[in-house]
């Protein structure tokens, strides 16, 4: 029998009461996970931001956003082994009707260099 394979997305939001560093080795533990059990299309780290409302007393969490390809019975392992970590706040993982590309990560842009008009030249 075939495996079938779907789209996933999963956002976490990680207290920030042990620091930034250890938020962003939590996100680190996960996206590993993540990646040993499924194939990990993209992850995208929005970093320290306000929530909308108190959560454990807590005004403010670091977000990340995984977008994966696994078998069905993945999600649902992922979802209990974030639910057991103390430092995890709020996740939420939920399967995508459309397939997910990889976005390409955009180099910044350089100015370019502007020719210097000679002062002479303006009357």
């Amino acid at each position: 029998m075939e495996k079938i394979i779907n789209s996933y997305e999963s956002m976490l939001i990680v207290s920030l009461a042990n620091g930034e560093e250890a938020a962003k080795a939590t996100v680190s533990k996960f996206t590993g996970l993540i990646s040993a059990n499924a194939e990990l299309v993209q992850v995208d780290e929005w970093g320290r931001r306000r929530l909308a409302y108190l959560i454990n007393d807590m005004a403010e969490g670091y977000y990340a956003v995984a977008t994966f390809k696994s078998e069905s019975d993945f999600p649902q392992e992922l979802q209990r082994l974030m639910n057991i970590d103390e430092s995890v706040m709020r996740i939420m993982v939920i399967k995508l009707d459309y397939e997910p590309v990889a976005k390409a990560v955009e180099a910044p842009v350089e100015e370019a260099a502007q020719e210097e008009v000679p002062a002479s030249d303006a009357e």
